[in-house]
């Protein structure tokens, strides 16, 4: 999220066009909302598509714990030693 904060103000930045007229010695700067609107959509695309990733990715962890605890064997052997009951000396 910090990052996306971050990077607005780089892509309103991009997005300016800036010109230099020698002649008379003087300096343009225009936005270009265009400019702005293409950064912006390949930024949400882009963003779209490492969620993606990284959802994949989970679900294939997922998987993996899944099929792991799917092939554990857990033996449990309870004696209860009825033959050898004892009394609490308490």
């Amino acid at each position: 999220m910090r990052m996306i904060i971050a990077a607005l103000p780089l892509l309103a930045l991009a997005a300016c066009q800036v010109t230099k007229d020698e002649k008379n010695d003087s300096t343009t700067v225009e936005y270009n909302g265009d400019i702005a609107e293409n950064t912006l959509d390949a930024v949400g695309n882009k963003a779209e598509d490492i969620a993606g990733k990284i959802g994949n990715d989970v679900e294939q962890s997922a998987d993996k714990v899944e099929n792991k605890v799917d092939n554990t064997n857990i033996k449990v052997d309870v004696d209860t030693h009825k033959d050898k009951a004892t009394t609490n000396s308490n």
